[in-house]
């Protein structure tokens, strides 16, 4: 609430026009604004995202960030761990600096890619900033489905059929949260390509080399899911859509691309990960 107020009495010294939300009043689509702030932690920001087009950009404020001091000095006690923040690019320390850059035109958001979902051939309303995960509503229940990559209604990838625990995807943007915690890999942030994994598979070396892997951005993935239930969450649990036997879900990143200021950290990194792998 601090951070609230703090980033209030900033805006209130600024010409500009603005308007307070909270997140849990959410329920129309943003438009006609110049700039959208989120003062939370990556779920606030991830949630306005999922109201917003490719039109209005978006500045993540960390109300919350980890104090070093404080995990040092209760390490032992307890996890003194904040919020991450990973995709926000200011705390109320820098906030009117950055806000001063944007609205002087001297810093630029990015284009992060965004996560498509069609289910049979009905595209779902909310895309994916983060990550998708398809699962059975019951996390100790098995799900079994299969999955091919396709390039222009074209198989790309042979037909993997699937016993597990569910199939995540996610964009470069999502790559270092759940993903990078079940095994895969952190990509350059404005990649447009997509990651998948196949959780917990049963049997993984029947088919080890497609439990894991990249969607380019010419591609995507159908997946037709064989379990009685089913949910496909969206960035989490507060979005999610039940899905049943036989259903086909499509997933690309054929989505609007959602324009973000990010942190200073999270271009140096996609800069020097395009040096390193020459693309």
């Amino acid at each position: 609430m601090d951070a609230i107020k703090f980033c209030q009495n900033i805006l209130q010294q600024k010409a500009v026009d603005w308007e307070p939300i909270l997140r849990n009043n959410l329920s129309q689509p943003i438009r006609n604004v110049d700039l959208v702030i989120t003062v939370g932690g990556d779920g606030t920001l991830l949630q306005a995202s999922h109201f917003m087009d490719d039109s209005v950009p978006v500045l993540g404020v960390n109300s919350d960030p980890t104090q070093i001091e404080e995990v040092e000095k209760f390490s032992n006690e307890f996890d003194a761990n904040r919020s991450t923040g990973h995709l926000c690019a200011a705390t109320v320390n820098n906030f009117q600096q950055v806000l001063d850059d944007i609205l002087k035109g001297r810093k630029v958001p990015s284009k992060l890619s965004r996560i498509s979902v069609h289910v049979n051939s009905q595209q779902l309303s909310t895309y994916a900033l983060n990550d998708i995960l398809i699962a059975h509503p019951c996390p100790a229940t098995l799900s079994r489905f299969s999955f091919k990559i396709k390039k222009e209604n074209q198989p790309f990838s042979s037909l993997v059929n699937c016993r597990s625990s569910g199939l995540r995807v996610s964009t470069a943007a999502g790559s270092t949260a759940a993903m990078l915690s079940a095994g895969g890999f952190p990509m350059p942030i404005l990649s447009q390509d997509l990651q998948y994994m196949v959780r917990e598979p049963i049997s993984p070396r029947a088919a080890s080399g497609l439990m894991h892997g990249l969607i380019k951005s010419d591609q995507y993935i159908e997946t037709t899911w064989f379990s009685k239930e089913g949910v496909i969450y969206i960035d989490g649990s507060h979005v999610c859509y039940s899905i049943q036997n036989g259903d086909t879900v499509e997933i690309s990143s054929k989505a609007p691309i959602l324009k973000l200021f990010l942190p200073h950290q999270l271009l140096s990194q996609n800069h020097a990960q395009k040096v390193e792998g020459g693309n």
